[in-house]
């Protein structure tokens, strides 16, 4: 193969590539979305139920009693889950980056008063019948963990570390994520068992906070490891490889 094939060959592959690679982006974003489609139903649910008086269970009736902490809560932690979603299409970020930085201006006060909410109806709300000191504890620990995650992200930017800011932001958006997961992992056991109470409840939601931090790190790693094995012309245009000769026949 001659330079000159290797110029005009080149565009199409990368073309080919970066393609492959926005479509895999938003199959992602659409994922997260689909993720968080059952959690923000539940919540919009509970809004008309809120709005329209009724009816009170047992197990809503603290909700009825003092209903600004679950507002605040069901509406901030939407904003954060649908809006967070598109920042996992890097493309999208580098095409709209006016777009990127006010997102992230309503994301971190979303998701920091999704979490304060949540903690605060873990502490003042009565305990329902179905629930234990375990998940109430659990709750408290990725609340709090999800607050400081998003504080270190913004502290991170504000900084340009935009590295820790990428891996602080994605773990706090996975522990926000984690009502997601629940759904997956606590609904099979409903479908067959019924609905989970007590230390089973809690384990099960807990694995839904575990594996989104997992998976989390996982992606963090492989891409640490990546960058670290990249050769040192990786970012470097293939046009302007050819031009010094060091792309190989």
């Amino acid at each position: 193969m001659t330079n000159q094939d290797v110029v005009t060959s080149r565009p199409a592959a990368v073309h080919g590539s970066g393609a492959g690679r926005r479509r895999r982006e938003w199959l992602v974003t659409a994922g997260l979305l689909a993720l968080t489609l059952v959690p923000v139903l539940a919540g919009a649910d509970r809004v008309t139920q809120l709005a329209s008086g009724g009816p009170v269970t047992p197990d809503n009736h603290r909700f009825f009693a003092m209903p600004v902490p679950v507002l605040v809560h069901i509406f901030s932690a939407s904003t954060f889950c649908v809006v967070g979603a598109f920042q996992f299409a890097a493309g999208f970020r580098r095409q709209r980056p006016r777009w990127h930085r006010i997102a992230g201006r309503v994301l971190v006060p979303s998701g920091i008063a999704a979490a304060l909410a949540g903690m605060w109806m873990t502490l003042f709300y009565p305990l329902p019948a179905s629930e234990d000191t375990l998940l109430n504890t659990a709750r408290l620990f990725f609340g709090s963990a999800m607050v400081v995650s998003l504080t270190l992200g913004l502290v991170a930017i504000l900084r340009r570390d935009v590295g820790s800011h990428r891996a602080w932001m994605m773990r706090g958006y996975a522990i926000g994520m984690g009502t997601g997961t629940q759904v997956l992992t606590t609904l099979p056991v409903a479908v067959v068992a019924g609905r989970p109470e007590g230390l089973e409840n809690a384990l099960l939601m807990i694995a839904g906070w575990v594996i989104n931090l997992l998976v989390v790190e996982w992606i963090l790693r492989r891409r640490s490891n990546r960058s670290a094995s990249r050769p040192r012309d990786a970012g470097v245009a293939p046009g302007l490889l050819v031009q010094a000769g060091r792309v190989a026949p």
